[in-house]
């Protein structure tokens, strides 16, 4: 191993050039957002008017700086009632309350528990609002009834796991989703009460943090205290007060020092203290390393994590003062003073005793091992393989300097992966889900927080999901109005003409029709019928050549990328083969030999009914051999050179070319096959369907060739 003296300093360069600042967009964030779109349109079962509320919260919340090995484990999702509300004990009910919220609102007292952070729920008044002045009027209920945990509107696909419901996604490459019920609390807790007025030497944090955090006002999840599982009572009625709205301020009001800090604690503490004892028994988690940060950055001063920063002596420091917590099994919470975290066991004296032996330079050690390590497997062999020699200072700075270059040099690409990521996770949603304007609001309003650009994206699959839904349907009182809230709320300029003329198409049809609910259309070859469908369509065709064209503009300095090929489409699609074959011809000519990595279009959705009919056979046989395939990219995607491949060769055929034309389009067949993965199936079944449409088309001309002589 290199100079043991300077390693923490390569350790610090190391975090600090890797973690970067995280991208609006994340395949993590994405996810989240799924869930809480999804949340948003189902009702409890026990009140068809109420629905849920959702928020994001933990690692995809809290964190902004994204580290080379991931710093999140699992989705946080917690989502309350709208008719359901917890007020402080002794608070009068609220006359007023946030436009998500119910006409009629269940008001519930939150009552003391003989443990501090645990409380009981007992329902104090019912509220109604009125239509004059959309204030809320009160009154009483029946004193001392306490409100039990209400989950019977948790899906049976979900177990519970603590306060939590944990989602079963093992089959997909997504994340596990612990998805939280909870009671929203608009006021700041009786119990934390001296938290936002205590005294703080080093004003973190600031006032205008603090005022914040006490808008927010907090949650009560159903939990009970270890000491009360055996208390059949107990168990079923007391709840825990939950600080994670205050958590994701404080925590994005950190330097990225102080996240980066956190994450190595947090790293260390899963992998090398928690790593040979059993979760289950609870002593110790990831929150007690997240109250040591809060409390830290409250009592140590700015150049404590600034001046002659060392990385490893900042974590070497909080593991002593944890170690001096666990040692007097006193944690106390970050926000409810008498509240303490840490229990009476035998585990927490272990790990207390395996802290006291952590210095600077064990701990700059290890982190060289378990983690720089780690980050280099995620790079080429050239890279990682310096890794098999760094016995020297110079050998190990090399390596490490390797890496951190590689990170660098990669942050475009990844933005454009995670970009296609999000392409298909919308995708694959919209297919799944039905959407509700309630989904359509939530959707383009986080999409509009991460990039405009995807937000185009949406728009366009939504008109090409409604478009496919019309024909089958008609147009339903549910299609009308997801349309008109997905146009209201597009911003793009060039969608509003035909978005506008759409709408006034249906308004005409409803004022029509007001007897009939839902709007039959006669077939598909109807006029009627066929033109609000041609006018989705069109409109999403040229949505998504924009978004091609902002994908050009950004990522082609990592990726090769025609913007035309949903042009080639829809020229094919109505019968235009000289305009598909010219478009085609030069997107084949770009992309065949180009040295970037390839765009993909998808296959599958609202998409198929841009396709042509052999391909839809194609994937729906794969999906007949493999129901499974649904759930794997590489049946839902082909690249932008084998579509155009395909296009190109079927208009040669319709236009009836040459063979020796067939011919040179054969070669270029076999180079892209060449050059596509094998995994991509979906891309060489397609090259293979267009070869063996080739061949024929070039025997069937011999032939006749032949036997005109």
């Amino acid at each position: 191993m290199a100079d043991e003296r300077v390693v923490s300093d390569i350790v610090t360069k190391f975090l600090l050039n890797t973690c970067r600042l995280c991208p609006q967009l994340t395949r993590h964030g994405l996810q989240a957002a799924w869930c809480c779109a999804d949340a948003v349109t189902q009702h409890p079962r026990n009140d068809a008017e109420a629905v849920f509320i959702p928020l994001t919260t933990g690692s995809v919340a809290e964190f902004y700086i994204e580290p080379m090995l991931p710093l999140v484990g699992d989705i946080d999702v917690m989502f309350h009632r709208s008719d359901l509300l917890a007020i402080p004990r002794g608070h009068p009910p609220p006359t007023q309350l946030p436009a998500k919220f119910s006409n009629c609102v269940k008001v519930c007292e939150i009552v003391d528990s003989h443990l501090p952070g645990y409380v009981y729920i007992e329902l104090r008044y019912l509220l109604t609002k009125c239509t004059d002045d959309e204030n809320y009027n009160y009154f009483e209920t029946q004193h001392g009834l306490y409100l039990e945990s209400d989950t019977d509107h948790i899906d049976r696909q979900f177990a519970i796991h603590g306060p939590a419901v944990l989602t079963d996604l093992s089959h997909t490459s997504f994340l596990s989703i612990d998805i939280v019920p909870c009671m929203r609390c608009l006021s700041w807790p009786s119990q934390a009460a001296d938290w936002p007025t205590r005294h703080r030497n080093y004003d973190w944090p600031d006032s205008a943090t603090v005022n914040r955090v006490i808008n927010k006002g907090c949650d009560v999840v159903h939990a009970v205290h270890r000491q009360c599982r055996q208390n059949e009572w107990m168990s079923r009625n007391q709840w825990r007060l939950s600080f994670s709205r205050a958590e994701i301020v404080l925590l994005n009001s950190w330097m990225p020092v102080q996240q980066i800090v956190y994450h190595m604690l947090r790293i260390f503490v899963k992998s090398e203290l928690l790593a040979n004892y059993d979760a289950s028994d609870e002593a110790l988690s990831n929150y007690h390393i997240k109250t040591l940060m809060m409390s830290a950055c409250e009592l140590k001063s700015s150049s404590f994590w600034t001046d002659d920063l060392n990385l490893v002596r900042i974590c070497v420091e909080l593991l002593h003062t944890f170690c001096v917590w666990l040692t007097h099994t006193r944690c106390p919470h970050y926000f409810i003073s008498s509240c303490n975290l840490i229990p009476s066991c035998f585990v927490v004296q272990l790990i207390a005793s395996q802290l006291m032996s952590i210095d600077e330079v064990w701990l700059s050690t290890w982190f060289v091992n378990n983690y720089i390590r780690k980050c280099s497997l995620l790079c080429p062999d050239s890279v990682s393989s310096l890794f098999n020699d760094v016995s020297t200072t110079m050998k190990l700075q090399n390596a490490v300097s390797a890496v951190v270059n590689w990170r660098l040099i990669t942050a475009l690409k990844d933005t454009w992966l995670a970009l296609n990521s999000a392409e298909l996770f919308i995708l694959g949603r919209l297919s799944v889900w039905s959407l509700t304007v309630r989904s359509c609001v939530y959707w383009m309003t986080e999409l509009a927080k991460t990039d405009t650009h995807l937000a185009d994206y949406f728009t366009a699959v939504v008109f090409l999901h409604v478009a496919h839904k019309i024909p089958k349907t008609g147009f339903t009182d549910v299609l009308k109005d997801v349309l008109a809230t997905v146009t209201g709320q597009h911003n793009s300029e060039l969608s509003l003409s035909k978005a506008t003329k759409l709408i006034k198409f249906v308004a005409n049809v409803s004022q029509n029709t007001m007897k009939y609910t839902t709007i039959k259309l006669p077939s598909s070859t109807d006029r009627n019928a066929s033109e609000p469908v041609e006018l989705l369509q069109q409109t999403a065709v040229q949505l998504l050549t924009t978004y091609r064209q902002f994908e050009a503009q950004k990522f082609g300095p990592v990726a090769t990328i025609v913007t035309t090929d949903f042009e080639a489409l829809n020229a094919y699609k109505h019968g235009d083969n000289q305009q598909c074959l010219l478009i085609s011809t030069e997107n084949v000519c770009s992309l065949l030999y180009a040295v970037k990595m390839m765009t993909q279009v998808v296959a599958c959705g609202g998409f198929m009914q841009l396709l042509d009919d052999d391909i839809v056979s194609l994937i729906a046989l794969t999906l007949i051999v493999n129901p499974k395939c649904m759930d794997e990219t590489r049946y839902a995607v082909i690249s932008q050179v084998t579509l155009s491949l395909y296009l190109m060769t079927q208009c040669q055929l319709k236009l009836r070319h040459s063979v020796t034309s067939l011919a040179q389009t054969l070669d270029y067949i076999e180079v892209a096959q060449r050059r596509h993965l094998a995994e991509w199936t979906l891309d060489h079944l397609t090259l293979k369907l267009t070869k063996h449409k080739a061949l024929t088309y070039i025997t069937e001309m011999t032939m006749l060739a032949f036997n005109s002589l």
